[in-house]
């Protein structure tokens, strides 16, 4: 994959002053990695994620913020545990029916959702198979789809788009 990406940290940049003026909320940032975009988000903020080694980055990084350890289509939380579910370069990810049950454990524990994925642009396809390869020397294929906002906020039941640029597009619901 080209990794040349005109203008991207200046996008970055843009996309994370839109989330740092999102109102303060408790949130949960579902697989939130190593907390690289949790640190923008404002309000009481619980990171979960699958993987204890990037939850164990992500915490010496944020030590303000609870992190469990979990799966993001069974989130283990009461009903409206939260006032806003947010998901970073995770969404794009889910192929049916895992954006259908992720959508709606996201729903049952937060009456908002806000989505940041990777942008739809003329030198994508909308969908395809990246390898990727670990640290360790694994291999493995990742299912990854590119969105357009309009689209995505269609998808997530109704919207509004919070950012839409070349690289990164950001929809709450």
């Amino acid at each position: 994959m080209d990794r040349h990406r005109p203008d991207w940290g200046e996008e970055r940049a843009a996309l994370t002053r839109t989330l740092e003026a999102l109102a303060p909320a408790r949130t949960l940032d579902v697989a939130c990695g190593t907390g690289f975009v949790t640190r923008y988000l404002p309000g009481e903020i619980t990171g979960l994620d699958q993987s204890e080694s990037m939850l164990e980055l992500a915490a010496d990084k944020l030590p303000d913020v609870e992190f469990v350890r979990a799966d993001a289509l069974d989130l283990p939380f009461e009903d409206n545990a939260f006032e806003r579910v947010f998901t970073s370069f995770f969404y794009g990810h889910l192929e049916e029916p895992e954006r259908t049950v992720f959508l709606r454990e996201a729903r049952r524990v937060a009456p908002e959702l806000v989505v940041v994925d990777s942008a739809l642009t003329d030198d994508v396809q909308p969908v395809e198979w990246q390898e990727r390869i670990l640290t360790d020397g694994s291999r493995w294929q990742v299912y990854k789809r590119f969105l357009a906002a309009e689209e995505l906020a269609e998808e997530l039941g109704g919207g509004r788009t919070l950012f839409a640029g070349r690289w990164f597009v950001a929809v709450r619901a």
